[in-house]
């Protein structure tokens, strides 16, 4: 499954540098950094969550954790969850594993973790399974004119047993 034309589009059409990044089928962020032998902090990890009554896309490196008290002070939300998998499709109209971090195509806030920035260049959600794309974090932030903070923490010790389980109920 190749990049959806509507991602490139949108890039083009905003002159936003980037290169697809081909590899073998992926369904995480962490098969993804195996499969590239790209480091984690490197990776971006979009969430999709729901504060109050509004969803908003959440982009943090893919080895940290989100941290949802953080993120509810953040958004100066009452109640902030990850939304259901149902919920993504029929809102985005994607499979689970295939989120981007481009709000402005699905009329979505984007949060950006500060730690991304750090980063430079980031390997972001493409909408494919056996693609993504390399860009400056700076820019999607620049794009999606995004919320910056921190909200994230570094995940430790069970990161390789939960993508494996992740993996294996997206590949059903």
């Amino acid at each position: 499954m190749a990049v959806p034309k509507k991602v490139t589009n949108y890039l083009d059409k905003a002159k936003v540098k980037y290169d697809v990044v081909k590899h073998k089928t992926v369904y995480t962020t962490f098969d993804l950094a195996n499969t590239l032998k790209e480091k984690m902090d490197n990776i971006a990890k979009t969430l999709l969550v729901k504060a109050d009554k509004r969803y908003v896309l959440v982009a943090l490196p893919a080895h940290y954790r989100l941290d949802l008290d953080k993120l509810k002070k953040l958004l100066k939300a009452k109640t902030v969850e990850l939304a259901k998998e149902l919920h993504m499709q029929k809102l985005l109209g994607i499979k689970p594993g295939a989120l981007t971090p481009f709000g402005r195509l699905h009329k979505l806030e984007v949060v950006l973790d500060k730690a991304l920035v750090k980063a430079g260049k980031i390997l972001v959600g493409a909408g494919s399974f056996t693609e993504h794309l390399r860009m400056k974090a700076a820019d999607l932030h620049k794009l999606e004119s995004t919320t910056l903070g921190s909200f994230g923490a570094k995940a430790v010790g069970k990161v390789k047993a939960v993508a494996k389980k992740a993996a294996v109920k997206l590949k059903k």
